[in-house]
């Protein structure tokens, strides 16, 4: 039909809102519910149990936790590894209902953005950086220089790229933080006559595979082993089976693509927008070469070093937004200093790379209030409870791979992996007993259900990525959606054959 024609898929923000609709909607619908918590006072030495309306002080004991239905070690809390509240077994009830109305709604992605206000920061100041780095040159040298290296060779490229997100995100959750990386290298991906999909998908699905099959990850893998009362070392060699699979699938699907639209670009998924990108990235000329000089290296090593320490800080020194806010701005201000840029010049090329990159920050904050709806309308321990009811007595084989879809199905509702953790561990790890599987197994299970569904959450940060280049998520979908079946598939072959190997 013609009008069909006419009709476009909406904008990231138009998208995240229609969600938070959903999301308010549904708290009318599921009841209301909540399982109680039990916290480590290390000041006092004691644990807090809190229910709906009473807080109770316990001592901190291991009999405590075995009074409680709670078979994780003592040290575990004493020692810092589960510093957040852990859902009690057997303790979900009921609550009065909390549905959220129209004000609720609109107060909902405020209070995301205020919650947010750390990455949105972070993301401004990216910007900023970026376009300072843009105004002195160094890009284009840059870029020239890699474009002379790898000809006829950037399938190169994507590997690099892709693995070394996938080593951050296995070992340290490395997620937000890539939004860095999107305004410098979809220049040099377009500069290799790809498209901005195979920038975007060699970043991002390189994030997603790796936080998947989490080895070391201390927000994933760590946290939930702690939950299930087990070592972190257990399963470690099935998840790092996993992640090579899952990389070389990944690798192998962003090339073929890749070198799909390297021959013909009509072939591009985002063909129709093949201009309006070139023109987005118009300031850096493909085709000029500039020398590199010692100065324009000096600042990619000066911009390439903000990365690296802030690698660093976060995975060796506990960092978290303030030190990596603060790492980049001293990059700009460093890098303003070095090329002698004019006072007035040096704001206004900050203030307009932070402008670039609001529509963005504004997507993380509307992406947050949609958790803020379900916190506020109390309906993800439902949800965990009747997970555990529907999974309750099933057949091992049958309990592993229900487990893993639902754990993806949850990740919708609780993005937050850490908080994924604390929250169902202490419910489910006990489940697989009865069902006769290692509690290893459950944790892998959390990872590679709450994993899959990231590569297309919209929750997640993918609309922010995908709005630097103004891509819509329908496109993004379309991209990525065959290869999420095959990881999919890839997950149930790998749990169905560790609970009966």
């Amino acid at each position: 039909m013609p009008f069909l024609k006419k009709i476009k898929f909406p904008t990231a923000h138009t998208v995240l809102f229609l969600i938070l609709a959903i999301v308010s909607l549904l708290t009318w619908v599921i009841p209301s519910g909540q399982f109680e918590r039990l916290a480590y006072d290390s000041k006092n030495d004691l644990f807090i149990r809190s229910s709906v309306d009473k807080i109770i002080e316990l001592p901190a004991t291991q009999a405590t936790l075995t009074n409680l239905d709670i078979q994780i070690p003592l040290e575990k809390f004493t020692s810092g590894a589960l510093s957040k509240p852990i859902s009690i077994p057997n303790s979900y009830t009921s609550i009065s209902s909390r549905p959220q109305n129209l004000v609720n709604f609109i107060q909902a992605p405020l209070k995301g953005i205020m919650q947010s206000a750390d990455i949105i920061l972070l993301v401004l100041i990216i910007g900023g950086l970026v376009q300072i780095v843009n105004a002195t040159k160094a890009f284009e040298a840059g870029i020239a220089w890699l474009g002379n290296q790898l000809q006829g060779k950037e399938y190169i490229l994507i590997i690099l790229v892709m693995t070394l997100i996938a080593l951050g995100g296995t070992t340290f959750g490395l997620e937000e933080e890539t939004i860095a990386f999107y305004p410098i290298l979809i220049p040099i991906f377009l500069a290799a006559k790809y498209d901005a999909l195979v920038c975007i998908g060699t970043i991002y699905i390189g994030s997603s595979i790796g936080t998947m099959a989490s080895t070391v990850n201390p927000f994933s893998s760590i946290i939930a082993s702690d939950a299930a009362g087990i070592n972190w070392t257990e399963g470690l060699y099935g998840r790092l089976l996993m992640l090579i699979l899952g990389l070389i699938i990944c690798i192998a699907y962003i090339i073929r693509y890749a070198q799909k639209v390297k021959k013909d670009p009509r072939s591009s998924i985002i063909y129709s927008q093949k201009e309006a990108i070139e023109k987005k990235f118009a300031d850096i000329d493909f085709t000029k070469t500039i020398k590199l000089d010692w100065k324009l290296k000096f600042v990619l090593f000066l911009f390439a070093s903000c990365f690296i320490v802030m690698i660093y800080g976060v995975s060796q020194l506990n960092w978290w937004f303030l030190e990596m806010t603060s790492i980049f701005l001293a990059g700009a201000l460093i890098i303003g200093v070095l090329m002698r840029m004019n006072e007035k010049l040096f704001v206004q090329e900050f203030i307009s790379g932070a402008k670039d990159l609001l529509g963005v920050a504004f997507i993380i904050g509307i992406a947050r209030g949609v958790t803020v709806l379900m916190e506020d309308g109390q309906i993800s321990d439902t949800l965990l409870y009747y997970t555990s009811q529907i999974t309750s007595g099933m057949e091992k084989g049958l309990f592993i791979n229900v487990s893993y879809l639902l754990y993806s199905g949850l990740t919708f509702f609780i993005p937050s992996s850490s908080g994924m953790a604390v929250l169902t561990m202490p419910i489910m790890a006990p489940l697989s007993d009865t069902a006769g599987i290692d509690r290893s197994i459950m944790v892998n299970a959390y990872q590679y259900g709450t994993g899959l569904f990231k590569f297309i959450n919209p929750t997640g940060i993918i609309l922010a990525s995908l709005a630097i280049v103004n891509i819509g998520y329908d496109k993004w979908l379309k991209f990525v959606w065959p290869l999420v079946c095959i990881i999919a598939i890839l997950g149930i072959l790998m749990l169905t054959l560790s609970v009966y190997l």
